[in-house]
């Protein structure tokens, strides 16, 4: 036990340590560091021997002083030559410690330029979203990820091959390039929560789908527990994305279709709708766990009590032993509700019912 304590003790200490002496090697910074020193110890050397009453560490204080430009006065030369060596480590300190600093502010500089044109790696993230590609759909799907408070501050990767980062988002980080495993391991595939393919509108509805299907593939492949949400242009994909291993399927065109249709008979569908799937206005439709108190009660006493209490309108029941894609819409009165069930409700802003 002592040993490994000691091992990870050693792994978590040297392992910073090892990468600031990379970091240091790879940038030349060691030998700029090394004429620093050099000019602080012979500023210090040659203080102390044209001045002989000036005690060495008081010397070496001066000399970093004088060579940082900061020029406290509690100490100064008296001697001309002392003087002469203080005009020469200014000098000196101008340039080089210039040099230092646009060394360390250039690579900054260049860390963050190259996280916005998505050259960066995120395997550190952990239950984040994953978005794939890049269009007006995402930045709709975006907004409304931002807009709900469960997601207001949630890490983002994206996944597209554009030119760089499309939007100011802190909590977005970008990856430059197709829906290869390479790019997907560096938005950290393997432990992210969800992941959202939506369909390339470059492309025709048959290689649109085709893609998606594909690249579900291997996201299944390098994280088989992601839940993974995939558009189709055609809802003669479908079976070939559960196959896959989808978790939920949207078919665009489809779901445009039926609420054309509806709104044509009942005026006002549509209204309703955009209301209820945007987190920007309105109500929203999200799901809730069922509250511990309410679970094995009939689906009429939970319908009362989560409006009652909670403001909450109760429209399905999501049955946990039937799997996500299983839903009972308006369920009799008497349907009992199981502890490990999720709600379909109709909320204010609420997101939990206790």
């Amino acid at each position: 036990m002592g040993f490994e304590l000691t091992s990870i003790f050693k792994t978590n200490v040297t392992r910073p340590v090892l990468a600031l002496l990379a970091f240091l090697q790879r940038e030349n910074l060691f030998r700029l560091m090394g004429v620093i020193v050099v000019l602080v110890v012979a500023g210090a050397g040659g203080l102390t021997y044209f001045e002989d009453d000036r005690p060495f560490p008081d010397a070496l204080w001066w000399s970093i002083v004088t060579l940082t430009t900061v020029g406290f006065g509690d100490i100064s030369p008296l001697t001309l030559g002392g003087r002469l060596i203080g005009v020469v480590l200014m000098f000196f300190g101008i340039g080089v410690l210039g040099m230092f600093t646009a060394t360390i502010a250039g690579v900054f500089v260049e860390k963050r330029l190259r996280k916005e044109r998505g050259m960066g790696s995120y395997g550190d993230l952990n239950g984040h979203i994953i978005l794939c590609g890049w269009n007006d759909r995402t930045r709709e799907i975006l907004k409304d990820l931002r807009a709900d408070a469960r997601a207001a501050e949630a890490p983002i990767a994206l996944v597209a091959d554009i030119d760089a980062k499309p939007v100011d988002d802190e909590r977005l980080y970008f990856v430059r390039g197709d829906l290869t495993e390479e790019h997907l391991r560096r938005a950290g595939i393997e432990t992210a929560a969800t992941v959202v393919l939506v369909g390339d509108r470059s492309l025709e509805y048959v290689a649109r789908d085709a893609k998606a299907v594909l690249s579900l593939l291997t996201v299944e492949s390098l994280n088989p527990g992601v839940y993974s949400i995939v558009e189709l242009a055609s809802e003669d994909n479908v079976r070939h994305c559960e196959r896959a291993g989808a978790d939920e399927i949207i078919v665009g065109a489809e779901f445009s279709s039926r609420v054309i249709s509806t709104a044509t008979l009942d005026h006002g569908i549509s209204t309703v709708l955009r209301e209820l799937l945007s987190a920007q206005v309105g109500h929203d439709l999200i799901t809730v766990p069922v509250p511990e108190r309410l679970a094995g009660r009939s689906f009429f006493d939970v319908f009362c009590d989560l409006k009652r209490d909670h403001g909450m309108i109760a429209m399905a029941i999501l049955p946990h032993a039937a799997g996500a894609g299983s839903v009972v819409t308006n369920p009799p009165g008497d349907t009992i509700v199981k502890g490990d069930d999720r709600l379909v409700v109709v909320s204010a802003g609420e997101r939990h019912a206790s």
